[in-house]
């Protein structure tokens, strides 16, 4: 959904104004309010139940970027869909979830507001951008230098494959 997102508010900023751009725009804010519903639900259960203890071979720095990298992922999945929400806010446009439920305004109108949160909307793009980039690398250096079962621990279906005397990779 993300990646779609990202696809979808690139077409509607470069769209010609028309109906068909505040449509494209109305979807990305109502798809971007969805994500962000959704990546609270994923917080509040990643946080009651527990995630899988890191292989023992990694060590403290990997650990520590690891879950300071994960947090930076779930800060900015939310705050991407929040600083949406200022803009459409600051700007006074009325916003409807899927046509239905008018959502409030977050931010007082004012076009200043508005230009820095689109600021940091764009910015947050950026950042999320360079954290995915960050954690596919480092999954991908895991699995290939490393030679360990980091990645192969993200993908479903996978344990059958993994050896069942530790964390090193066949």
């Amino acid at each position: 959904m993300i990646l779609a997102m990202f696809v979808l508010g690139w077409i509607a900023v470069n769209y010609p104004l028309s109906p068909a751009k505040i449509k494209l725009f109305v979807w990305h804010k109502t798809i971007g309010i969805s994500i962000l519903i959704l990546v609270l639900l994923r917080i509040a259960w990643r946080l009651s139940n527990p995630t899988p203890v890191l292989p023992s071979h990694m060590r403290s720095w990997e650990r520590r970027l690891a879950h300071t990298s994960h947090a930076l992922m779930y800060l900015v999945m939310a705050a991407m869909p929040l600083s949406g929400w200022v803009i459409n806010s600051a700007a006074n446009f009325p916003l409807k979830l899927y046509g239905l439920i008018r959502l409030p305004n977050i931010a007082p109108t004012d076009k200043a507001i508005q230009i820095q949160a689109e600021l940091v909307h764009i910015t947050l793009f950026w950042v999320f951008i360079a954290l995915l980039l960050l954690h596919i690398g480092a999954a991908f250096w895991h699995h290939f230098v490393g030679r360990n079962e980091i990645l192969l621990r993200m993908l479903p279906g996978t344990t059958r494959f993994r050896q069942k005397t530790g964390d090193r990779c066949l």
